[in-house]
C-alpha cells in the first residue's frame, strides 16, 4: 500500500477498509484510485467495492487470498497490443476467467495549476507504459519525454506530490479531480477508437448452468510438441469443426527460446461437440493445454 504516492494513500486506505468489510463484493484492480482499472471495475459491476492494488500480482493475490471476490485486469489494447506480463501471470495465478469487459480509453494531459495562468512547457509526462504508447505521437510532437510509472492515476498522484511545474501526467480525467491537478488537454490518445479489453477473474470457474443460451468465449494456453508442423496440425481441428478462433498469440516460456507457448481465444464452450472435438485434437498435438476460463461474450467477434 505504501508504494503509492502520498496524495493517493488516504483514498487507497479508505477503499481497502471498505472492501475488507465485504470481500465478496470487492473487485481488485491494478493502480491507484482513478485509474482505468478503477473505472472498469465500476462499469463491470456498479455495486462492487473497488480494491486498489499496486501491481497486477497484488490484484490477483487479493482474489486468491479471499480479500476480493473478483479481479479485473487489462489484457490487450486495440492500439498498443497486449499488456506486458499478463500472458505469464494469468496461467500462473490459478484463477479462472469468468467475464470480459471492453472499455473505450481516453487520456488527458494534466499538471499542477500554474499561478501565472500559463500551461507548460512540460519536459516530461509520467504514466503507465501502455498509456504512454497510446499517446506516443502526441508526446513526440510536443517534445515531451515519456516517463514510465506503475499506473496512470498513480502517475497523476506522483506529479501532485512532486510539485514540479514542468512535469505532467497522462491519466483518466477523473484523476485530475482526485489529486488537484489541472487538465491541460483532453483525448491525447493517438487513436480516437482506443479500446482496452479487460478480463474478470475468480477463484472458481463459472457454473455451466450460467452458460445456457449465452454466446460464450473460451480462453486457453497451450504448448505444442516439438515436431514439424505441430502447430498446423493442432489448429486443424478448429477449422474442420467450424470453431472460430479469434485470438492466437505466441510467447516464450523461460530464457532458452526452446519452448513457445500460445495464448488463444475461441468462440464457444466445452460441452459443445464441435468445441470438444477441436480441443481434443489440440490436446493430442500439445505437450500442455490449460483452459483459463469460459465466460459470456460481451462483444460479438467477426
Amino acid at each position: 500500500m505504501h508504494s503509492y504516492p502520498a496524495p493517493a494513500l488516504a483514498r487507497v486506505e479508505e477503499m481497502t477498509s471498505a472492501a475488507a468489510q465485504d470481500p465478496a463484493r470487492a473487485v481488485s484492480f491494478q493502480g491507484a484510485p482513478g485509474c482505468n482499472g478503477h473505472r472498469a471495475a465500476l462499469e463491470w459491476n456498479a455495486d462492487c467495492l473497488p480494491l486498489p492494488c499496486f501491481s497486477f500480482e497484488d490484484a490477483l493475490d487479493a482474489v486468491r487470498d479471499g480479500r476480493a471476490g473478483h479481479a479485473i485486469i487489462p489484457i490487450e489494447n486495440s492500439q498498443h497490443g497486449r499488456v506486458a506480463d499478463i500472458h505469464f501471470l494469468l496461467p500462473e495465478s490459478g484463477l479462472f476467467i469468468v467475464g470480459e469487459h471492453f472499455m473505450p480509453i481516453h487520456h488527458a494531459l494534466m499538471a499542477l495549476p500554474n499561478p501565472s495562468g500559463t500551461d507548460g512547457p512540460f519536459k516530461a509526462a509520467y504514466s503507465h507504459p501502455q498509456a504512454l504508447g497510446q499517446s506516443r505521437k502526441f508526446l513526440r510532437e510536443r517534445g515531451i519525454v515519456p516517463m514510465a510509472y506503475a499506473d496512470t492515476a498513480g502517475a497523476a498522484a506522483y506529479v501532485a506530490e512532486m510539485g514540479d511545474a514542468e512535469a505532467a501526467a497522462i491519466a483518466p480525467r477523473i484523476a485530475a479531480d482526485l489529486y488537484g491537478l489541472k487538465v491541460i488537454e483532453d483525448n491525447v490518445e493517438d487513436a480516437a477508437d482506443n479500446m482496452t479489453r479487460f478480463v474478470v477473474l475468480a477463484r472458481k470457474p463459472l457454473d455451466r448452468s450460467a452458460m445456457a443460451g449465452v454466446m460464450m468465449m473460451t480462453t486457453f494456453v497451450f504448448e505444442v510438441k516439438n515436431i514439424p508442423a505441430a502447430l498446423y496440425k493442432a489448429m486443424g481441428g478448429f477449422a474442420t469443426n467450424g470453431v472460430n478462433m479469434t485470438k492466437l498469440e505466441s510467447y516464450q516460456k523461460g530464457a532458452s527460446f526452446a519452448a513457445t507457448r500460445f495464448f488463444a481465444d475461441i468462440v464457444g464452450a466445452p460441452g459443445d461437440p464441435a468445441v470438444d472435438r477441436a480441443i481434443e485434437e489440440l490436446a493430442f498435438h500439445s505437450k500442455e493445454l490449460r483452459i483459463l476460463g469460459t465466460y459470456p461474450q460481451e462483444r460479438e467477434r467477426g
